[in-house]
């Protein structure tokens, strides 16, 4: 069959902030299976101007009123994480699938409803987490999984990103629920329990600083252990005084080790520390446009029926489980325990 001869999947995009228009809306626009018949932002001048940049004809403020009149199978949720919980279960009750950008909520039991109300209405949800989709995680996880650097027992991991301006939001509380953990530190906590094969946190203890934020955290460190002997250290921040961004995940294996950005894989053979790497690696910047090319591929093809979700529903609320307890751990100054 062409794609010409393909029904098309019906996509409403909400939330047009920097994620939509830099990578969502350019992606599903140049997907051959894929219309954006509507798009939703509460700011009708952004919407206006985004739907022309796109060829995009039907316009909304309010997201109830474009899921009762547009014939959609799937919605894109990109707005403000406070707007998750409400906009997730209004479109799961549509009948719609939905993709949601990371976190999945501000909270552990707001993961919980939406991750529910899925099940209920036999819907498939799916979280972005699109550093497992990007092409350097992938080659790295089917090296683990081969058991190339032996069992892992230590991890080392940080993201030192710069807090972009347009997203005010952000850094109040009651919008975001958390500051740089819950937008750069949760997406590495997930990255490193997916290419581990998810072992069970068991304890964690954080420590987290506002220099220049008031509400939210804009630093963050966290020590966590986990079953099978492995122990994890990671840093985020919005404002550690670096030159620049920074993303880093390295693993100690009983074999090697390994690092991504770049991609570097050293495995024990003889004696010797010996690099086993693929040798092409892309630009840290083309990697990351490609992970959100592969995840939003992923989501439809999921939602055509082709293959089953990686990074559920019932993923995310393991994930905010752990997310809570490094949250108490940080305001109670000690070790919390997960059960």
């Amino acid at each position: 069959m062409s794609p010409s001869q393909i029904k098309k999947l019906r996509f409403g995009v909400i939330g047009l902030g920097w994620v939509s228009q830099i990578f969502h809306l350019p992606i599903l626009k140049a997907l051959d299976d894929v219309e954006v018949v509507a798009v939703c932002d509460k700011d009708k001048s952004r919407a206006k101007m985004i739907a022309e940049r796109f060829g995009i004809t039907k316009i909304y403020t309010d997201y109830q009123q474009m899921l009762s009149k547009e014939e959609l199978d799937a919605v894109d949720i990109c707005s403000s994480t406070d707007t998750h919980l409400p906009i997730a279960i209004s479109s799961l009750q549509a009948g719609k699938d939905v993709f949601v950008e990371k976190p999945i909520a501000r909270h552990y039991d707001e993961a919980v409803q939406i991750s529910e109300a899925a099940k209920q209405y036999k819907r498939k949800l799916m979280v972005g987490m699109n550093n497992r989709f990007r092409p350097d995680t992938m080659i790295l996880k089917s090296f683990i999984e081969k058991g190339e650097i032996g069992k892992i027992f230590y991890v080392k991991a940080g993201w030192l990103k710069k807090l972009s301006s347009d997203n005010k939001w952000m850094t109040q509380k009651e919008k975001a629920g958390g500051g740089v953990f819950l937008d750069l530190g949760i997406v590495m906590l997930d990255l490193i329990l997916w290419l581990l094969g998810f072992p069970p946190v068991q304890r964690v203890n954080a420590k987290m600083y506002m220099q220049k934020t008031k509400s939210v955290e804009d630093s963050c460190v966290v020590f966590a252990e986990m079953k099978y002997g492995i122990s994890l250290m990671m840093e985020t921040s919005w404002s550690f005084p670096c030159a620049q961004d920074f993303f880093y995940c390295d693993l100690f294996g009983s074999e090697g080790s390994a690092m991504i950005n770049p991609l570097r894989i050293n495995k024990q053979l003889h004696g010797n520390l010996v690099n086993v790497s693929p040798v092409k690696i892309e630009s840290p910047l083309h990697l990351f446009k490609k992970s959100y090319e592969n995840e939003l591929k992923h989501f439809v093809g999921a939602a055509r029926g082709l293959h089953t979700i990686i990074s559920t529903g019932e993923e995310a609320v393991q994930r905010m489980k752990v997310v809570e307890a490094i949250y108490q751990s940080a305001a109670k100054g000690k070790e919390i325990i997960i059960k």
